[in-house]
Order: C-alpha cells, then sequence, then structure tokens
C-alpha cells in the first residue's frame, strides 16, 4: 500500500510498468500513470527520428525513467533475446500498451504478474484492426467509442476489460471524433487502478458482430458516386485524412476533404463533371457540392492535388492564381539566405528541407521575432508580421509568403461588401446586410432574409440575411478552426491589444456613422447614441485592449511548501468559442459589453444580434476587418432567437455563451445547455453568463435634494425611451414630499420634445419595434384596470413611428401587475410611504424576484449606508442613477442572473484558471520562470454585489 495525494489524501494499491508505445496518445498516458502513483520502470518506445524523439520518450527521458528504443522485438518471427531480456531486466508487474506500432513477443506480452492490457479505438469486436476510426465512419456507425483489452495471441481478440462509448456526430471526422472523445477519455487510465485493486474484468469478446477491416490505401479509396449521398459522405470523412478519398474531377484525380451533408437549399454554383456521378457537382462559395444517386447534397470544403497542393474547393477554378511560384535567381539566392536563417535558428535540425516545419522543429516566440527580423534586415527590407510565420509554417510555404510579399502580390483577399447606402443625417451611411461568417459577408445559406424597420416611421430600412442553423453551424465551425489553428490564439497578447486598439479608433473614426445607423435601426436619439451607445462601445474596447497583457495568475503559498520544495501557481487562460446573444435597447454597446473582454482574453465569438436591430453590429463587423483581426475570430449571425439563439445555446463546441435579454429567455437557455449535456455523449458543460430582467426600486426620502431628485428620477425612468435594463421601475416617494415631486415630475415631462431622434433637440424618440409598442399601451391599460392612478400620458403619440407618450402612474399598490412587471418602457411607477418607516419601504423595495440595480436618495449618509447596504441589487445608486463605467462590474442576482460585464473582474468570466503542482525537489530553480500551455475544464465564478 502507498499513499497517494492529489485533490486529498487517500491510499490505494499501485504498480510497477512497463508502458510500451509512442506518441502523444502514449505520452499522455504515461503522463497520467505518474499522477495516479504508479511507478514507471521501463518505457519501451521506437528510435528517434530525423535525431528528433518520440513524445513520450522524450518526457520520460526528462523524468529520469528508463527509456528503450529497440527498433524491433522479433526476427524473422522470432524473439530478439537480449532484447527481451533488456524488458525482463525492469520488473514490470504490467504491460500498459496505448498505441504501438511494433509487434510484441507473446513472451513479453505474458512475462508480467498481471499481462499485458491494450487500448483500441473501437467498440470491440466490432472494427478490429488498426484503422478502426475509419471504418466507424465508412461503415456509418452511430456509436463509436474504445475498448481496453487483455492481450493474447489474436489481432484484438482478447477479453474486454473496459468499454467506452460516445454517439457520432453527421459530420464527424476521424480528428473530430479522436480529439473530442477518443483521446481525452482514452488517456484517463482507470482500468491500471482496477488491476491493482484486484477488480478487473476479463469478459471475453463474442465473435457476433465481429468485423476485421485492413489498413485503406490509396488505390482503393476511389468514391463510389453511384450511391446515396450519405454513403459517399461517409467514405469521405472515414479517409479524412489518410489516405483520402479521392475522385476524378474535371479529368484530374482530387483528393476530398472535410465533407459535410448539405441541409437545406443547394447553392449557386459553377457546374464541373465529376466521374461516375449521377449530375455534375457544382464549384460554389461554400466549396464543392456533389450529388449522390438519391439527389441529396455534401459538400466538401478541401481539395488536394496530385502534387500534394492543397486548395479551397471554393478556389478551384481561381486555383492557378496561387499556384506554386517559379523563382528567378535572385530570389532563389534570397531563399537559399532565408534557409541560412533557419538553419541558424532551428541548430537542432540536420538539414532544413521544403517540408522542415518551423515550430513542430522546436521554435518559440522569440524564434519568430529572431526570424522577421533577420529577414527583414537580409533581405531587402521586406515588411513582415510574426503573424506570417504562423501562417507559414513549413520552409517552403515561408519562401512562397515572402516571395509574394517581394513582388506585392501578397495581398489580402479584398473585402466584398454589398453595401445598402441611406441618405441621412446630412451624410451617406453605408451598411452591410449580410451574415458575416469567417471574414466574409455572404447570404444566409438557404438564401432567406427579413425587413429591419425604422421605427421613427415605420419604413423598411433594409432586408437582412436570416441565418440558418446551418449558418451557425459554420460560424461556430470558423470560430474553432480561428481559435485552435488560427493567428489568433498563437497571437502574443499584447498584440491582441494593439488589433483591439485600432479596432476602437476605427469606432472612433466612424462614431457618427455608426451613431446615425443606430438611430435609425434602433429609435435612440442621436445625441445619447452618439455619447452612450457609440462613445461607451468605444471606451469599453480601449478599456480591455489594456487588459490583454495583463490577464495573469498567481503564486500560492500552499501548506508545507518550503520544506518539502513544493511550487503552486495558477494560469488564466482563454475558454475558446463564445457565443454572445444581445438585446435590442443597446445595440452596439451591449455588442462591446460582451464581447470586448471575451476577445482580450483571446477567444473567439459567434454574435446574435437582436432581429430587430442588426445593423450596428454588422456595420461593426466590417470595421473588425479593416482592424486586422483574422478571419473567423468576430461572426455576426442575425436572425432570430427561436432558431439562431436556440441552436447557439445547444451547440456543443460552444465554451462559453453569455446572454441579455428577458428571464423567460434566460431560463430557456440555461435548460437548453443542461438538456445538451445530459442527451448527448460529448462534453457540453458550458459556462454562461446571464443579464436578465429588472423592477429596480429607487427610493427618494424627503429630506433629499428635491432638485437632483426630479432630474435623477426622471433620468431613472425615462432614459433611452425607457428601454434600460437597469430603468427605475417603482419609484418609493415618501408621503410628505409625494405630492410635490409629483407635480415637478409633469412639470418636466410637459417640456420634453417628442420627435424625430435625428433632431438634435429631440429629447424622447420613438420605440425599438411596434410589438414592443403594443406591449406599453397594454401595460398602461392593464395598471388603469388595477386602479392605479394615471396622471399623465399611457398613449401612443398621434404621429407615424412607434412613439409612445412619457407616462407616469401614482397610488400603486404592492401587489399590482404594474407594481411587480417590468414595463421596459418610458412608464414611471410611483408608490408613496410612510415619513420615516424605512424599513417599511426596504422590505417592499426588496418583494420583488429582480435583483438588478437600485437607487436611494437623501441627504442623510446614515440612512444612505442603512439602506445601500440592505437592498438587495447587483448595484446600489445613492443621489444618483444610471451611471456605469467600463472600470466598474455590472449585473444583478436573483432572476435578474448572474455573471458580470465591465471591470477587472468580468476577464474571470472568459478564462479557465489552471491550477499546476510542482515539485521542485528534482529542478535546479534557478530562474522561475515557465511557460506552460494547459487546458483544462472551466471552473464557474460567483457575482458580487457593488
Amino acid at each position: 500500500m502507498r499513499k497517494f495525494s492529489s485533490s486529498s489524501a487517500y491510499y490505494q494499491n499501485k504498480l510497477k510498468l512497463a508502458l510500451i508505445g509512442q506518441s502523444l496518445f502514449g505520452q499522455e498516458v504515461y503522463t497520467n500513470l505518474r499522477k495516479q502513483g504508479h511507478k514507471v520502470v521501463g518505457v519501451f518506445t521506437v528510435p528517434d527520428k530525423d535525431g528528433k524523439a518520440d513524445p513520450l520518450a522524450m518526457v520520460a527521458e526528462k523524468d529520469g525513467t528508463p527509456v528503450f528504443k529497440f527498433p524491433r522485438w522479433r526476427v524473422k518471427g522470432k524473439p530478439i533475446p537480449e532484447v527481451v531480456e533488456a524488458y525482463k531486466a525492469v520488473g514490470a508487474e504490467l504491460n500498459v500498451m496505448p498505441f504501438c506500432s511494433q509487434f510484441i513477443p507473446m513472451n513479453v506480452i505474458d512475462f508480467p504478474k498481471h499481462g499485458s492490457i491494450i487500448y483500441h479505438p473501437s467498440i470491440l469486436p466490432r472494427h478490429r484492426g488498426a484503422s478502426a476510426i475509419n471504418w466507424t465512419l465508412i461503415e456509418g456507425d452511430k456509436k463509436a467509442g474504445f475498448s481496453i483489452f487483455w492481450a493474447d495471441d489474436g489481432l484484438d481478440t482478447g477479453p474486454i476489460l473496459l468499454q467506452k462509448e460516445c454517439a457520432v456526430e453527421p459530420n464527424d471526422t476521424v480528428d473530430t471524433l479522436y480529439n473530442r472523445f477518443l483521446f481525452p477519455e482514452g488517456i484517463k487510465v482507470e482500468a491500471v487502478q482496477l488491476i491493482a485493486d484486484g477488480k478487473a474484468p476479463k469478459i471475453p469478446q463474442s465473435e457476433e458482430g465481429a468485423s476485421y477491416e485492413g489498413i485503406q490505401k490509396k488505390s482503393n479509396a476511389k468514391v463510389n458516386m453511384a450511391q446515396p449521398t450519405e454513403v459517399i459522405h461517409n467514405f469521405i470523412r472515414g479517409h479524412d485524412k489518410v489516405p483520402g478519398a479521392w475522385v476524378v474531377l474535371d479529368g484530374k484525380v482530387l483528393t476530398l476533404y472535410s465533407s459535410s451533408m448539405l441541409s437545406g437549399s443547394v447553392p449557386t454554383g459553377q457546374p464541373i463533371e465529376v466521374e461516375g456521378a449521377s449530375q455534375p457537382g457544382l464549384i460554389a462559395k461554400s466549396g464543392l457540392i456533389l450529388f449522390g444517386f438519391d439527389g441529396k447534397a455534401l459538400q466538401v470544403k478541401n481539395l488536394q492535388f496530385e502534387d500534394g497542393k492543397m486548395i479551397p474547393a471554393s478556389k478551384y477554378f481561381s486555383s492557378e492564381e496561387t499556384a506554386s511560384l517559379d523563382l528567378t535567381d535572385d530570389e532563389k539566392k534570397m531563399a537559399e539566405e532565408i534557409r541560412v536563417i533557419w538553419k541558424g535558428i532551428l541548430s537542432n535540425v540536420p538539414v532544413i528541407d521544403d517540408t522542415t516545419d518551423f515550430f513542430k522543429s522546436g521554435a518559440a516566440s522569440m524564434d519568430v521575432v529572431r526570424l522577421v527580423e533577420e529577414v527583414k534586415q537580409k533581405c531587402g527590407g521586406v515588411q513582415l508580421q510574426n503573424e506570417d510565420v504562423y501562417m507559414a509554417t513549413t520552409f517552403q510555404s515561408f519562401i512562397q509568403m515572402f516571395v509574394r510579399r517581394l513582388r506585392g502580390e501578397d495581398q489580402e483577399e479584398e473585402l466584398v461588401i454589398d453595401y445598402v447606402t441611406r441618405d441621412v443625417n446630412n451624410m451617406t451611411v453605408k451598411m452591410p446586410y449580410q451574415c458575416f461568417i469567417n471574414g466574409k459577408f455572404e447570404d444566409a445559406e438557404d438564401g432567406k432574409t427579413y425587413n429591419t424597420v425604422n421605427p421613427t416611421d415605420g419604413s423598411v430600412i433594409c432586408k437582412v440575411s436570416y441565418a440558418s442553423v446551418a449558418d451557425v453551424d459554420r460560424a461556430v465551425s470558423a470560430a474553432k478552426e480561428a481559435y485552435d489553428n488560427g493567428p489568433w490564439g498563437k497571437m502574443n497578447p499584447r498584440d491582441r491589444g494593439r488589433l483591439l486598439y485600432r479596432l476602437a479608433d476605427l469606432m472612433e473614426e466612424h462614431q457618427e456613422e455608426l451613431a446615425t445607423i443606430e438611430t435609425i435601426d434602433s429609435g435612440a436619439v442621436y445625441t445619447l447614441a452618439l455619447k452612450t451607445h457609440v462613445g461607451m462601445s468605444i471606451q469599453t474596447f480601449r478599456y480591455f485592449a489594456g487588459w490583454c497583457d495583463k490577464i495573469q495568475g498567481s503564486t500560492i503559498p500552499i501548506n508545507q511548501a518550503r520544506p518539502n520544495r513544493n511550487l503552486t501557481f495558477t494560469k488564466k487562460e482563454p475558454l475558446g468559442v463564445c457565443a454572445i446573444v444581445i438585446p435590442w435597447n443597446y445595440p452596439l454597446m451591449m455588442l462591446a459589453w460582451k464581447s470586448a473582454a471575451c476577445l482580450a482574453a483571446g477567444n473567439t465569438l459567434v454574435l446574435k444580434p437582436a432581429q430587430v436591430t442588426p445593423l450596428t453590429a454588422l456595420k461593426f463587423a466590417e470595421l473588425t476587418v479593416k482592424a486586422g483581426v483574422p478571419k473567423g475570430v468576430i461572426n455576426i449571425v442575425p436572425g432570430s432567437g427561436g432558431l439562431v439563439g436556440q441552436r447557439m445555446s445547444d451547440h456543443p463546441d460552444i465554451r462559453k455563451l453569455g446572454f441579455t435579454g428577458s428571464t423567460p429567455i434566460g431560463k430557456q437557455i440555461m435548460k437548453s445547455r443542461l438538456l445538451c449535456c445530459y442527451y448527448s455523449n460529448i462534453s457540453c458543460i458550458t459556462k454562461v453568463s446571464l443579464e436578465l430582467g429588472g423592477k429596480s426600486p429607487l427610493i427618494i426620502f424627503s429630506d433629499c435634494d428635491m432638485d437632483k431628485a426630479v432630474r435623477m428620477g426622471m433620468s431613472s425612468v425615462y432614459f433611452n425611451k425607457g428601454e434600460n435594463c437597469i430603468a427605475a421601475g417603482r419609484l418609493f416617494v415618501e408621503e410628505s414630499i409625494h405630492d410635490e415631486y409629483i407635480r415637478r415630475v409633469v412639470e418636466e415631462i410637459k417640456t420634453m420634445k417628442i420627435g424625430d431622434p435625428l433632431d438634435r433637440s429631440t429629447d424622447h424618440g420613438p420605440q425599438n419595434h411596434k410589438a414592443h409598442l403594443d406591449k406599453l399601451v397594454e401595460y398602461c391599460e392593464i395598471g388603469v384596470k388595477e386602479g392605479a392612478t394615471l396622471v399623465y400620458g399611457g398613449r401612443q403619440v398621434d404621429r407615424p413611428g412607434f412613439f409612445m407618450e412619457p407616462t407616469v402612474f401614482t397610488d400603486v399598490e404592492d401587489h399590482m401587475f404594474i407594481a411587480k412587471e417590468e414595463s421596459f418602457g418610458p412608464v414611471m411607477v410611483v408608490s408613496k410611504f410612510k415619513d420615516g418607516d424605512v424599513d417599511g419601504v426596504l422590505s417592499r423595495a426588496n418583494n420583488t424576484e429582480f435583483g438588478l440595480a437600485s437607487g436611494v436618495f437623501t441627504r442623510d449618509i446614515n440612512k444612505a449606508m442603512y439602506v445601500s447596504e440592505r437592498l438587495e441589487a447587483g448595484t446600489v445608486f445613492v443621489n444618483t442613477y444610471n451611471k456605469t463605467d467600463v472600470a466598474a462590474p455590472f449585473g444583478g442576482f436573483k432572476q435578474s442572473g448572474f455573471g458580470k460585464d465591465l471591470g477587472k473582474s468580468e476577464q474571470n468570466t472568459h478564462c479557465i484558471i489552471t491550477l499546476y503542482h510542482f515539485k521542485t525537489s528534482f529542478m535546479t530553480m534557478r530562474i522561475m520562470c515557465m511557460c506552460i500551455q494547459v487546458r483544462k475544464p472551466c471552473m464557474s465564478t460567483c457575482g458580487l454585489k457593488l
């Protein structure tokens, strides 16, 4: 028995293990076995290749574990005696074989006390053999999984110890299936502990349903097009990436990669002949469209020519434009100079050839800087950026990129935007109206659109793309690709901050245009749109741009750290793909509040603007391209909440979802995430932050500054036409000043100018959309029916557009509908309370299911402190209202949601907090600087009361 501690101390049996295998999978198994306290007495792996050790060998050698690199174990079918003796000398009690490409003799398999166990990536007895994952997809299996079995003298026929399974998603590939389930679940090594504890079963494999399939070769990987489309799709994805399914396309042999079934209507494209197909294929914007004999369609993303060159399928007819360049003599000399630079940096690589990969050869971020600067210095001052190295990692691709840059041919593809233009507000505004996915504006996949309406007069501004589920999937895929493989995830945080500063500058340059679009699309008064909707958005991006290189963990002085030489520290790392759903009251500002911190932390995002106010979000997308934000980092999908928002809630690749809107929809989002987790066999537990409804109380005491209380009280209700999440939904006015307060409020309302929001003198513009105006009128009618006194307003203004009169209700009793429900409009709901009854009014103010904001007006500091400490809300305003700032966290609790926007604390909601424990007694701790990249499951955070 040995004592082993992780998060808590417990006793378990431990084994002496021989690990026979290779690859990153073998490396992770080795690491996890040691974490569990088992002793790896020997690692048996493959010899070094090109001077580089296998990942398993590298980590084992660093740990001081004996490593053996036998090129073979047998000769002519017989074990090599000296190899077997070297193996036996380590004294293993169990052989663990996570991934092994060598033939291991039976006298090695059977030698340990507990024998040998093997990992196999299928649910045995189905798909025995070395291509199990491929055949799982080729055969169209609905379930995949892996088996841990006891090795015998057959081919994957030994008794089963443990099996796990998962659902096969419709567009899974070998890579996605492996990365999503087979790898992360397979390295958990529970089987070894079962053996150590004497609890491991040996379940004989049934021969019923057993199958064996050999390794697929290129020669038999040709696609038979005379089949149903789904069968063709399964064949293609089962061969992705090796050996690659191929067809004869336009008379050329082309290998197909990244297949997906096409849902919705078939996009338009240029026909292309496909050998053996019932009808021609199409080269469309989205890729190559192929048809099976059933008439259904699939889509292929990438094509590879016989010479190895790969292109996006959508670029097939223009592929010659990006064909490999023939270098001039001078360019060849420069290429050789660059080869010398590479050799100087990659000193461990014997020869720099065309396929040498800069990063796989061991280069780090400082090497990137050195490469860029040396090339600029020695090769004619060609301007390169660090990102260029990340996008061209092999020597050949780097040279091609360099020469194109030298010739001036390597310009970014110009962003094509089909604007809607309007001459308004003494300017011509140019508005994108299509979905923004992977750096491009494009129609919804099914071509659907809807009208967005100007609330000032009810006229249609333009038609906007109505995104489908397929569009959301494409946007998430683009965001995931940008996070996993694009320059954004590899970018230095300070460079990321530089891009966000540039984006803020561009927003400032276009602030009048943005404010104008915001006004005609949402009804916001132009002066308010300029100052708050747009102005605070700019401030938000600048604030979080400054945080990019300051997101950091901490060192933790744990118990007994010094005598035991333990070092414990945390890191904050990005989550991945985040989904954001924003409301219609502050379209651009809510986008900024939700997305700036997300991007600063290094995440990518998919954002759904409110269906009725999509235009500033799409204009923002245009500015992100001009700022240099890489494609796929930001994706905008306008459409309905029931379709687009629901799919974002359900999508398994979303790692965080941020939502601002109503409480019922917030509850639906939480339910969707739970159901996704419960019903799917994949990991989809997701962080969620919700900023929901409010019914914020404002208490006005008789000792207040009356002028300020009237002015701020009106602002608390009528700011932004009452379409304000923290609006004072109910005012409590002390009895002795109640009548005077109402009289002065009504006088001020009568001076307010209601009209065109583009008129600089307008105080009160139209409500956001017709349905909301109708609800406000109904809300006021209910108030009157229940017996509240309608002092002013309560009706639609008699003019074109969606205008609502500023409204005042008094004599509102606690049981009334308008006392409990949020209007989200310009409706002041006033109740009086008895003089001096502080605790009574507090009880009434807190008697609500919401807890977003609150306020108190009094000159008595003791009363102010007493009341503010007892108000149940995320924000308490004292002698002011509506004062938000980018540096101050914002959010509520109870039915108003959880999680914070803005301020330093928001960074925590967009990061994984990873804990590291080091035993330093085996290290030379001269320089306390460690660069480690680890991804762990996310942790939840708590809300704060301000």
